[in-house]
């Protein structure tokens, strides 16, 4: 399925607090954007544009699927999840008082992922063992990584065609940083996603990233390859420590 994201000249913010300013960004069918940034420089709020939670005050939010055109900015989050976009919110948000199972079947409550629920299931449980271990265990008593894993899993139970990922790495340890990235790679290439990763951890982003978008202060300030975000000078200064 031929899937682009196009965001363009997007203004946002909270009140009078403009948090995006002119932001434009593409992402093509079957790649891995990351947009690069640290905290407080517009990346959850550029997420949350995208799914409908937060409107723009100016530019445009398109998703076009198989040549038809959505206007994202025109849309509810529930008619956006209905489209095939799922996020995986910043600090997971799952239900800590349910169960792994239970997160999970309230991952599918979209339409057409309702019929594919075993389906879904199975290949979370495959790509995820631990959860298939735990599926009677509580959310909140599980550790960051494994409540990580449960939010993309989550995710996935409502078959996605297009996935946003915020800031997979808060609050897990290095090893788990890098476990759940090379997690995030391999349901892509396995599950035929399109991916927008919002993360700060540059190292991480770059090693699964076809292309990035530096954010600051709600600016774009570079776009590239992963080969012109490691030379760009900004990048090596503020993120490689090489400056």
């Amino acid at each position: 399925m031929a899937l682009e994201l196009s965001i363009r000249d997007v203004d946002a913010g909270y009140g009078a607090v403009r948090a995006l300013h002119g932001v434009s960004l593409n992402v093509s069918s079957g790649n891995t954007v990351a947009l690069l940034g640290t905290n407080g420089n517009g990346k959850s709020t550029l997420m949350k544009c995208v799914m409908g939670i937060v409107r723009p005050t100016r530019g445009s939010v398109v998703l076009s699927l198989d040549n038809r055109q959505y206007d994202l900015t025109r849309l509810s989050t529930e008619e956006i999840v209905n489209l095939g976009v799922a996020m995986v919110p910043e600090g997971r948000r799952l239900f800590p008082k349910l169960t792994v199972e239970e997160n999970l079947l309230l991952g599918a409550f979209r339409p057409l992922a309702r019929g594919e629920i075993a389906k879904n299931s199975a290949f979370c449980y495959e790509i995820f063992p631990v959860l298939a271990e735990r599926r009677r265990q509580l959310a909140g008593s599980m550790s960051g990584g494994q409540q990580q894993m449960l939010a993309i899993a989550r995710a996935l139970m409502s078959a996605p065609k297009l996935l946003l990922v915020d800031e997979p790495s808060v609050g897990l340890a290095p090893i788990l940083v890098s476990h759940t990235i090379t997690k995030i790679k391999e349901l892509k290439e396995r599950y035929g996603l399109t991916v927008l990763m919002a993360e700060q951890n540059f190292h991480q982003a770059i090693r699964i990233a076809d292309r990035g978008y530096i954010i600051v202060h709600g600016e774009i300030v570079f776009e590239g390859g992963v080969k012109a975000l490691e030379q760009n000078e900004l990048v090596r200064s503020y993120y490689l420590g090489t400056g």
